[in-house]
């Protein structure tokens, strides 16, 4: 095979209408694994190929792309820059998205590898290429390139390259074409800050993050919505928290909030101002977060309370990112009927509003009911159990209802809460308080989509392994719940199966 592939990439350059030669040869390399195809093609110029590229033909230049995609991973990405790299640079300006995105791919690889990516820091134009390849149309391609570059600046010969040489001027040109490309490079200059503290201070230094921070106020409300996204990622590292601490970030967004009232646009950046903070509350102290910054929380509360289905579901979110930890329940319990009133609202919305809404609002009562074994306090416990009262008069009966409806996705969101009670003591005991709830769990029939299933047997886990599950429930009820468990998921009994059949 090996030998054929050679003479197939020998004769395929002289052939008129090469098409039915490509794809025999495409045939003949997939036939072979990569790691086998390297012994048999490091020694042959790809010559023939590359110059096969320069058509107006799609299908002759898919299959030389599948045919050199294939030949070059199989090869080293030092041998790809020393044998390549006029090839890889035309790539990068081919007119077909194809071919620049097999370049990409390929300079992804060298700057990745730390034989390869000295040798190509040699090579200015290429790197050039793939910063202008970010402003290109196609967004397939400008990722391609972003990954390159975030790969080429994970050393410090990379950031000097990028960030301490006419390179900066490339992306600061390419950065004028228009607001979505500026914002692609605001996107490699994050993604790049937050590798550590010192690729933060290349990219602080060359400008472009103080440039980014200035769009946080600027005129053009979906320009400053995009800057609070980028922001909030910069905030993802302790680093980047830091340092957005020291230029006071925190506080320029807090004031963006209390001015949101007055602002007829706020609804366009206000979700990810929230969103920021709730960020912030989890990585760092939901407490601290709270205290120091109490807009943000009467803002949640607030939004929660909201007509606007937009405002409702960040804040659904945001509450559920709160009342996940222990810190974020005690600083929920502590504004009293504040949050109570909140409580019911998600408990209306899970019941009766749109779909999408009410899932979230599942969801969110879901992390906000969970504690984990070393987390149940006798405090604790009681807190959560009065949180679910707040739910309804009757919250097993309305959960149960939202579990039987005929939606997938508010099926599994209901049994999430039920999973969360699950392993509490209080929650057994309503369970097993509940007519006809244990022989639901056991109920095969119920929610037939993998997940459903998924869910159930999650819920079921859950309950058997609690160390107070089988004194509450008893043992007769234990031992049925276990035996679910031990069969697995997606058991079938024989006899609903033979039933089945004769139906058919």
């Amino acid at each position: 095979m090996a030998s054929s592939i050679e003479s197939l990439l020998r004769e395929i350059s002289g052939v008129e209408d090469p098409v039915e030669e490509l794809q025999s040869l495409k045939t003949a390399l997939l036939a072979i694994p990569v790691s086998a195809l390297r012994d048999s093609v490091s020694g042959q110029r790809l010559d023939g190929i590359f110059t096969l590229l320069n058509t107006n033909d799609r299908e002759q230049i898919k299959l030389c792309v599948d045919i050199l995609e294939r030949i070059l991973m199989a090869l080293s990405p030092a041998h790809v820059i020393q044998n390549y790299r006029v090839e890889l640079q035309g790539g990068l300006t081919h007119p077909n998205e194809g071919v620049k995105i097999l370049a990409l791919t390929q300079i992804g690889r060298i700057v990745a590898h730390p034989d390869a990516v000295a040798e190509i820091l040699n090579y200015h134009d290429i790197l050039r290429g793939v910063i202008q390849c970010i402003g290109e149309e196609n967004m397939a391609v400008a990722k391609q390139a972003i990954q390159a570059l975030s790969k080429l600046s994970h050393s410090k010969p990379g950031l000097d390259k990028l960030f301490n040489s006419d390179l900066l001027k490339a992306m600061k040109d390419v950065m004028a074409i228009s607001d979505i490309i500026r914002y692609r490079i605001y996107e490699l200059v994050v993604e790049i800050s937050s590798v550590s503290p010192i690729s933060l201070g290349y990219c602080a230094n060359s400008g472009l993050i103080s440039q980014l921070l200035g769009e946080l106020t600027g005129d053009d409300v979906l320009i400053r919505a995009t800057a609070i996204e980028m922001v909030t990622t910069l905030a993802q590292s302790q680093h980047g928290r830091q340092y957005l601490a020291k230029q006071g970030i925190m506080d320029k967004i807090a004031n963006m909030i209390r001015g949101a009232e007055t602002d007829p646009f706020s609804s366009f950046y206000l979700p990810g101002l929230v969103k920021f903070f709730g960020n912030l509350a989890i990585m760092d102290s939901p407490q601290q977060v709270c205290e120091t910054y109490p807009v943000f929380q009467n803002k949640v509360f607030e939004m929660a309370l909201d007509p606007d289905p937009a405002m409702i579901g960040v804040a659904l979110d945001t509450l559920g990112l709160l009342g996940s930890t222990v810190e974020g329940k005690q600083v929920l319990q502590k504004t009293g009927e504040k949050f109570k009133s909140v409580l019911s609202r998600m408990s209306q919305l899970a019941s009766s509003g749109a779909t999408e809404l009410r899932v979230r609002s599942l969801d969110a009562i879901s992390q906000i009911l969970t504690l984990q074994p070393e987390q149940q306090t006798e405090d604790l416990l009681a807190l959560t159990e009065s949180w679910f009262h707040v739910l309804s008069n009757q919250p097993m009966d309305m959960i149960q209802h939202i579990s039987t409806q005929p939606f997938p996705e508010l099926h599994c969101g209901a049994l999430r809460i039920f999973t969360a009670i699950a392993a509490q003591p209080w929650g057994q005991k309503l369970m097993i308080r509940t007519p006809g709830f244990v022989e639901f769990l056991l109920d095969r029939t119920t929610g037939q989509t993998k997940e459903a299933k998924d869910a159930k047997f999650e819920l079921v886990g859950a309950l058997v392994s609690s160390s107070t599950a089988a004194e509450i429930l008893g043992s007769q009820h234990y031992i049925r719940l276990k035996t679910y468990l031990k069969e697995g998921p997606y058991y079938v009994s024989a006899v609903a199966a033979v039933g089945t059949e004769g139906a058919e």
